[in-house]
Order: structure tokens, then C-alpha cells, then sequence
């Protein structure tokens, strides 16, 4: 970590809640092999249940975490950590990722040669090394529907669609949206949407930040030259129907306030299918 009496660069943000499993493979490749830019690393904990905090102060005294005292959400959560941090950088984090020695100061390196975009995202790889789709065109029923067939076909080791999405992933390029797994961001860009979207409890909130950077004529960057593990879709797996659920209010936000016109048609089908979402959020 940067010295304690230089303002650092950078702040990584890590949002956490419940990921005393995942967060330690997070925090060793940052500490055992930190980020040549001065940096700061903070934890934004939603009320873990689970001992995060405690193993997290015990085992990395440099590390600083805040407690939110309540799940309010991804968005809400991300923004707290923004609003705490100094650095002229932010890097939003998942905790189930591992950042490979050099990766973050080549994505450091990537939004510094573009002063037009205010975000950078990395290539994400998942445990085995394939590629994963982490990045796409403003969503609309039709992108939607590319991005999913991209998706799970690249799940799934449909070749074609393997070796499409690993081709993708080989260009840097201006895109839409990334990935919030691992998302940089200049914090003036941040500060000046906003922050963090509190409507999007969970999915769709970094695609909303991105929407609304661009919004303001900035760009967003697929940075192919640094890459990131992501060991992803553990709260899929284990929690299928929450999980369709808040992505299903999310969907609905984001088309409101993006794509109005599509906003009526998307509740019309999602009621027809029976996946239209109550509109009580859980903790």
C-alpha cells in the first residue's frame, strides 16, 4: 500500500456481502503483489453474517473496511466506498476476483492513454482460463438477446461461439458498457453522474454507470492488454430465484430510465411469462 503519508492515486473498492470464501484469493493477489501506483484498498461490507469483517481485520491489518450496517444494495454500497476513498482513480472490485501481478497498473496505463473515456474495464478470464463476455452494446431486446446467446454459448464450450468471444476479447476498443467485476473509473466522471445509480440493487448498475458517462460524451474502454480472473456465479448457483428476481427490477429500472419506449413493452412480456418481479426488495 502506498505510504501512509502520500494522498494515493488509486482506490480499490471491494463491495462485499457474505464472501468470507471468495474475498481472501481477492486480497492476497492485491497485497502480495500490489499495484506499482500508490493505492489505497477498502472494503465496503452490506452486514455480513458470515465473519467477513472479522477475518478480513484480523488477517489484513493494511486493508480498511467500512460497514454500511444494512444490505442496501450494490450500487449503494460502491457509492459509500467512492464517497470515503481520495484517489483520483477508482477501481470497483468483486471480491471473487484475483488480480494478477501488473494487471491493474496495465489497466492504470490503458484509461491514462485515453483522456476521452472516463472507464476501463479488463479482460476477465474465469478459473480455467476461457474468456468471459465482459463487455457488450447498450442493452434493447435485440442486444439483450446476442449478449445471452453469446453468453451461455460460451459457457456451455460451443466452439464457434468460444472462439468468437475469445477474438472479441484480443482488441482493446470502445464499447458501451464493462463488466463492474473490475471496472476503473476517474472519480470526477464518477462524482459528475452522480455516483452509483441506489435504484439497481443488484445487476445492471455498472451498465447504467457506463450509459450514463457516455451520456456526457466520455468513453468507455475494453482494455485487452490487462486481464483478471473473475470466479463468478456462485450466488447464481446457490440462489437462482433471488437472483432472477433482482435482475428482473434492475432490467425494469434500467429500461425506464434509458429506453422509456421499450419500458412498457418489457412489463408486458415479463407478466405474460410470469417473471415480472414483486416490488418488495429483500435484505
Amino acid at each position: 500500500m502506498a505510504d501512509a503519508l502520500a494522498r494515493p492515486r488509486l482506490s480499490i473498492v471491494i463491495v462485499t456481502f457474505n464472501s468470507r470464501t471468495h474475498i481472501e484469493g481477492c486480497l492476497q493477489s492485491l497485497v502480495e503483489h500490489p499495484p506499482a501506483v500508490a493505492h489505497e484498498i477498502v472494503v465496503v461490507d452490506s452486514a455480513s453474517t458470515d465473519g467477513t469483517v472479522s477475518d478480513i481485520r484480523r488477517r489484513w491489518t493494511t486493508v480498511r473496511v467500512i460497514e454500511t450496517g444494512a444490505n442496501l444494495g450494490f450500487a449503494h454500497a460502491n457509492s459509500r466506498g467512492l464517497r470515503e476513498t481520495v484517489g483520483e482513480l477508482v477501481l470497483l472490485l468483486n471480491p471473487d476476483t484475483v488480480a494478477p501481478a501488473g494487471s491493474i497498473d496495465r489497466l492504470v496505463s490503458a484509461l491514462d492513454a485515453a483522456p476521452g473515456a472516463a472507464i476501463a474495464g479488463p479482460r476477465l478470464v474465469d478459473g480455467t482460463g476461457r474468456v468471459e463476455l465482459s463487455f457488450g452494446a447498450m442493452p434493447s431486446p435485440i442486444a439483450e438477446l446476442r449478449q445471452k446467446v453469446l453468453v451461455r454459448g460460451n459457457e456451455r464450450g460451443v466452439r464457434p461461439l468460444v472462439a468468437y468471444v475469445r477474438r472479441m476479447a484480443r482488441r482493446s476498443r470502445v464499447v458501451d458498457w464493462v463488466s463492474g467485476a473490475c471496472l476503473l473509473v476517474r472519480r470526477l466522471d464518477a462524482e459528475a453522474v452522480g455516483l452509483m445509480d441506489e435504484r439497481f440493487f443488484l445487476y445492471l448498475e455498472d451498465v447504467d454507470l457506463c450509459a450514463s458517462v457516455r451520456a456526457r460524451g466520455r468513453r468507455v474502454l475494453f482494455a485487452a492488454s490487462a486481464e483478471v480472473q473473475h470466479l463468478r456465479g456462485q450466488s447464481r448457483a446457490t440462489a437462482p430465484r433471488e437472483t432472477e428476481t433482482a435482475y428482473r427490477r434492475s432490467q425494469i429500472a434500467f429500461y425506464e430510465k434509458h429506453l422509456p419506449r421499450w419500458s412498457t413493452l418489457l412489463r408486458l412480456y415479463l407478466k405474460l411469462r410470469a417473471r415480472y418481479p414483486d416490488t418488495h426488495v429483500t435484505q
